[in-house]
């Protein structure tokens, strides 16, 4: 992956509400999305994104994240490349919980980060 300049943006500045049009696409790695994740987040690890685009809308507003950034922004570039439009959340999941922002468990349980 290369250096594509992709935007970033704060948790304060994301959405806590996701539907077809607005995506937070979570690329941590499954033991961490079952530990918790943001609700009506959509989950690909980011090691099978390549296999996995045709799940991404490339229509959405698309919010990349991962535990601390690094690996969304990655993931975002990769993305940006590939005709998307994706905006990497800087900070990550850590940053989602700690601004109190909820996490969940697919069982629909409190989850963590």
């Amino acid at each position: 992956m290369d250096d594509t300049d992709v935007p970033q943006v704060a948790i304060g500045d994301v959405p806590t509400d996701f539907d077809d049009a607005v995506i937070l696409l979570d690329v941590r790695e499954d033991d961490e999305w079952q530990r918790g994740h943001a609700p009506g987040a959509q989950h690909i690890p980011m090691g099978d994104i390549p296999a996995r685009l045709a799940e991404i809308d490339t229509e959405a507003q698309l919010y990349v994240v991962c535990h601390a950034g690094g690996r969304s922004q990655r993931v975002a570039q990769y993305l940006a490349r590939n005709g998307y439009d994706p905006v990497n959340v800087t900070g990550g999941m850590l940053a989602w919980a700690g601004a109190g922002r909820p996490v969940v468990t697919d069982g629909g349980g409190a989850g963590t980060v």
